[in-house]
């Protein structure tokens, strides 16, 4: 065998070597997760938890893949709302007005167009997404958020509030990700797919 192929051989292995180690190693602390300075304990905090914001775009995308993030984990992942500007307030009140009629999270349909409604895009007027957010409601036999009594609002800011708690103690600036026994927070960025995901969350669900 010539030596530039044997060269070229061994090579070539040894980057087969690397990337599957690279793609079957350890999750690592700050690259595919962080450490959360306060655990959080609140009682929407589930094992796995996945932190998000119906403005955001690539939350919206996310929602797609959860059903098979939880089937890769086998978890039922619950959810938070962040309320880190005036416009995501806005839509947590929306999600929470759902989620207290519901008494659970949205299913997936209803998620999909709570997504849709609130990023109607910039060609849509005020009075046009609102109409469009009602429908999502009365579709489903729900009382639209803009037609609360007052003991409903009531109930809602204490949704709202909860929200808010959170997202201050865990100090997100980046949605989506996930929270893993209220300890840690998956860094998506530092992951090629769901299946890397999804070994991130099952590595952490296993630590202390």
């Amino acid at each position: 065998m010539p030596k530039y192929f044997k060269s070229f051989l061994l090579f070539a292995l040894t980057l087969i070597f690397l990337s599957g180690c690279s793609e079957s190693g350890t999750p690592k602390l700050g690259e595919q997760y962080k450490q959360l300075s306060t655990p959080l304990t609140q009682t929407d905090i589930k094992p796995v938890t996945e932190v998000f914001s119906l403005t955001c775009g690539h939350c919206r995308n996310m929602e797609a893949s959860l059903p098979e993030l939880e089937q890769l984990t086998h978890q039922k992942f619950g959810k938070v709302h962040v309320t880190f500007n005036e416009q995501a307030q806005v839509a947590a009140l929306i999600y929470y007005a759902a989620v207290m009629q519901l008494n659970q999270i949205p299913d997936e349909s209803m998620m999909k167009d709570l997504f849709a409604a609130v990023q109607l895009g910039d060609g849509a007027t005020i009075t046009q997404q609102q109409q469009t957010i009602e429908q999502v409601f009365t579709s489903r036999h729900m009382i639209s958020p803009y037609s609360f009594d007052g003991l409903q609002q009531k109930a809602l800011y204490r949704y709202l509030d909860n929200a808010m708690d959170i997202s201050k103690q865990g100090g997100f600036n980046a949605v989506p990700t996930f929270i893993v026994n209220g300890k840690y927070e998956v860094l998506i960025g530092g992951h090629k797919d769901i299946q890397g995901i999804a070994n991130t969350i099952n590595f952490l669900l296993k630590q202390p």
